[in-house]
């Protein structure tokens, strides 16, 4: 019985893994023999720039949702830099005519959206034209759609423009309600990530900064599209106090758009664009497909190290769009260890998380300091807390004017569920103790005494270790970083003003400042962290658990709508552990 049993468990475990070796063969197969054709672009190429595609820093560097998990085309999803770079070969290829930007909504943050309408504007300058077309524009869309030459309008369509807000979620009446209490440790009074649990409203700190910043966005926002439309800043202003939504005819007379088109009226006018017939197909192409036609040359021996971090700072490997302090420990070492490297560039967008895993790549940046090479930062949409920790030791730190940083503070949140366990549940506990504070940190029993003295002395330390890291990287006071700290969050604008950053430029820019300090005249841009191609990242959703996650949160998404935000907010909050340097931020633009 027990040969039987052994022997029925092994074949059983044995077919198991003969069924996912042929599960993965036969999408091998189909990956092979089904993959996507070469394509090259014609003359006369249209190149299509959907502004409703997310655009990550990195080229794929997006969670895939659960239904795509098996699409065996390799579509990329352009990274910042890759999308302005298939731009700029565009400008020179002369098979190229033009770009198309079409979509009616945009997800993509305001320093992204500055950068790719530089790159369109340096576009331009090569006498092709683009042109922007949408049966509606949000703001952030219509933002990136007004540097076209021009923008057209469905007829009954509309372009929003509103200024900006900021909308906070406050949950502490309805923890009241259900008898759970957030016990709250922080550093900074404009520290305000932790305050939708400690109050009903916004304080006066929080209302100040967030007014400060959204108005330097807004500044930006405006003075870009009324160069691109040659409406006065204070005509467009006033656009926006008087209606939210710009019915087409009359934003037609208001100079938002150029012309009403339905469809086939846009057909016709790119045909006498690009010249040709009505009977001809109008080659277009998507910018990720014409991406792989491009034969990308490198240049040089010596190498320059581009490392993205993008998304949430988390302890341990991370994952896409997750900066995992071990996975970037090792690619920073890895870095440092390699000879060919001359100059490192770390380019972050990130709002922060672990304060520990913060501090462990801090001292990996330090480390290759130590060795002589040249830190050069890049800051994304959003450098700011642990985001802002991780590279405040660098020889240079660039951003765009609108993206926003800061956010020097800490916190550390444990709820109290006691009330909600003893009355909504009649769950009690009870202890045995040898020791007054035997009992571990565990969400039941109130944080007070010397567990509560414990926890501020930690973020006390914490913040104090924070404002040190700061001053030594920017070469200033501990006392002259905590009068611009305290959690308190900039623009990009006001961090150069009070020092958190030294110029306004791109990653581009940051590049060439690591070159100069490493007196290359050619040098390999190698990057990081390297991202799995299609056929790997479909074994890895056939060996784990990512298709069953993702799939769920596609449907919640897809169900809650606009409510999805403060699903993932709540996520988020439960996946924190430690404490914390992140700062929430959402625009509503």
């Amino acid at each position: 019985m027990k040969n039987f049993f052994v022997k029925s468990t092994f074949a059983a475990a044995l077919g198991f893994i003969l069924a996912i070796m042929a599960i993965i063969g036969f999408f091998f197969m189909m990956a092979i023999f089904s993959g996507p054709k070469k394509v090259r672009a014609k003359k006369g190429t249209l190149l299509k720039l959907d502004m409703s595609i997310p655009i990550p820093e990195r080229t794929n560097n997006v969670k895939e949702g659960g239904f795509q998990a098996f699409n065996l085309e390799e579509e990329s999803t352009l990274g910042l830099e890759d999308l302005v770079r298939t731009i700029e070969h565009a400008k020179t290829d002369p098979k190229v005519s033009g770009i198309l930007l079409t979509g009616m909504y945009s997800s993509n943050g305001s320093a992204t959206q500055s950068r790719l309408r530089r790159a369109l504007e340096d576009f331009k300058e090569s006498g092709k034209f683009v042109v922007a077309y949408g049966k509606f524009y949000t703001q952030r869309a219509y933002y990136l759609a007004s540097v076209a030459d021009q923008v057209y309008l469905n007829p009954l369509g509309n372009v929003e423009l509103r200024g900006f807000a900021r909308m906070t979620g406050f949950y502490k009446e309805a923890m009241d309600k259900l008898g759970i209490k957030a016990q709250v440790f922080y550093a900074g009074k404009f520290k305000s990530a932790t305050e939708p649990f400690r109050y009903t409203h916004m304080s006066e700190p929080s209302k100040l900064q967030v007014r400060r910043y959204i108005t330097g966005l807004y500044d930006v926002f405006i003075k870009d599209i009324s160069a691109s439309r040659n409406i006065p800043e204070p005509t467009l202003r006033q656009y926006a106090d008087t209606l939210a939504l710009k019915q087409a005819g009359q934003a037609l007379k208001m100079g938002l758009v150029d012309s009403l088109f339905y469809w086939d009226q846009l057909d016709n006018n790119l045909r006498h664009r690009l010249g040709i017939e009505a009977k001809k197909k109008i080659p277009v192409m998507m910018m990720a497909k014409y991406y792989q036609t491009i034969k990308w040359k490198h240049k040089g021996k010596d190498k320059v190290a581009v490392v993205y971090a993008e998304g949430n700072i988390v302890d341990g490997k991370g994952g896409v769009g997750k900066i995992g302090d071990k996975q970037y420990v090792q690619i920073l070492r890895k870095i440092r260890k390699d000879d060919k490297v001359k100059a490192l560039v770390l380019r972050v967008n990130s709002g922060g998380g672990s304060a520990v895993a913060s501090e462990s790549m801090w001292r990996e940046i330090e480390l290759i300091k130590e060795k002589g090479i040249p830190v050069i930062a890049s800051m994304g949409d959003v450098a700011a807390s642990g985001g802002y920790y991780m590279l405040c030791n660098a020889d240079k730190i660039y951003a765009e004017p609108n993206t926003i940083t800061g956010s020097i503070g800490v916190f550390a949140m444990i709820p109290n569920t006691q009330e909600f366990m003893n009355d909504k549940l009649g769950i009690h506990y009870d202890t045995v103790q040898t020791n007054k504070n035997a009992v571990p940190i565990n969400g039941y029993f109130p944080i007070e005494g010397q567990n509560a003295l414990m926890f501020q002395n930690m973020i006390d330390t914490m913040y104090a270790t924070f404002l040190s890291r700061v001053a030594q990287g920017r070469g200033m006071t501990v006392d002259g970083v905590h009068e611009i700290a305290q959690g308190r969050v900039w623009t990009g604008v006001d961090a150069k003003s009070n020092g958190l950053v030294d110029e306004f430029g791109d990653l581009d820019a940051a590049i060439a400042e690591a070159e100069k300090r490493a007196d290359l005249a050619e040098a390999k841009i190698v990057e990081y962290p390297k991202i799995k191609n299609k056929m790997e990242r479909i074994v890895e959703e056939l060996t784990g658990k990512k298709v069953v996650t993702q799939v769920r949160e596609q449907i919640i998404k897809e169900e809650l709508g606009d409510l999805a935000p403060l699903y993932l907010d709540l996520k988020s909050l439960k996946e924190m552990k430690g404490i914390q340097m992140r700062m929430p931020v959402r625009i509503d633009y």
